[in-house]
């Protein structure tokens, strides 16, 4: 399973891409206006810091201006995947883009049967959010598990990158049903790092190294 950072901030990105852990970046507006820096900076920075995917939106809501956007995203670097809003213009977007191999994320999916129609018009990826489906009662894991079963059956190319990611857990579920890509919060990927069990083992053979003779 692929792990992509959900963020802009270039010095988390860069800190944490020299672990060798990250594969790909996603954005969106939100992210790049907490970066503070105009956006073509950003993604081309970006770009060179990872050689996986770069996610970067469109904010146009008309296909045909998706489309513009989309053109000029890809233009800034070979590995920015132009990521699109699910809906009626936006997988218009996604079946133009494909015609002229411009690779896509189709964001904001909540339900099996919208990851299904981004596979079709020809998404490179289909983004469930699964920590807002939890937030009104649902199981966002459930979802994308229905969405990886229809994909498989049918051979779909698609890749399910799981999105909306609250917790450790939730990447551990996503790798056990075989998602293709979790896209992570700095402060998540962080909290993989850790387990109170490795901090106690760490003191107790740091306490046993002051024992031990040196000559």
């Amino acid at each position: 399973m692929k792990i992509f950072l959900d963020t802009a901030i270039r010095a988390d990105i860069h800190r944490l891409a020299a672990m060798g852990v990250v594969d790909g970046v996603t954005t969106n507006p939100s992210l790049l206006k907490i970066a503070k820096a105009p956006y073509r900076e950003v993604i081309a920075d970006i770009c060179e810091m990872v050689a996986g995917p770069v996610s970067a939106e469109v904010v146009a809501e008309d296909w045909q201006g998706m489309v513009r956007e989309g053109r000029e995203l890809s233009s800034i670097a070979k590995n920015v995947v132009v990521k699109i809003p699910m809906g009626f213009e936006g997988i218009r977007a996604v079946a133009e883009l494909k015609k002229e191999r411009i690779a896509t994320n189709v964001t904001l999916v909540f339900s099996s049967n919208q990851a299904i129609l981004a596979a079709k018009a020809g998404a490179r990826f289909v983004s469930p959010f699964i920590g807002r489906l939890d937030d009104v009662g649902h199981d966002g894991m459930e979802v994308v598990e229905e969405i990886l079963a229809a994909y498989e059956a049918y051979g779909y190319e698609t890749e399910v990158l799981v999105a909306s990611i609250r917790h450790p857990q939730h990447v551990v579920r996503a790798a056990l049903l075989g998602a293709h890509v979790v896209t992570l919060p700095t402060r998540v990927l962080e909290a993989m790092f850790q387990h109170p069990l490795t901090d106690i083992g760490i003191r107790k053979f740091l306490e046993a190294w002051k024992q031990v003779p040196k000559s």
